[in-house]
């Protein structure tokens, strides 16, 4: 499954559906980010995340700027 880091992933989901994107499920919400799956034009599964860096660079043990 293809990954990609977006910002403001209420707002990209609702211009999604417009288009007409087949969203697979409700954006989830965790201490380190959302995510949430769309289907491609061949139904190959995408997930979109948008990362909380502070949490995930803590979970990481890293900082990524």
């Amino acid at each position: 499954m293809i990954n990609y880091r977006v910002e403001n992933i209420e707002q990209l989901v609702e211009e999604l559906k417009k288009e007409g994107v087949t969203v697979v499920d409700e954006i989830e919400v965790y201490d380190y980010g959302k995510f949430v799956h769309i289907l491609d034009i061949e139904g190959n599964k995408i997930e979109l995340w948008e990362p909380n860096d502070v949490e995930y660079e803590k979970m990481l043990g890293v900082r990524m700027k």
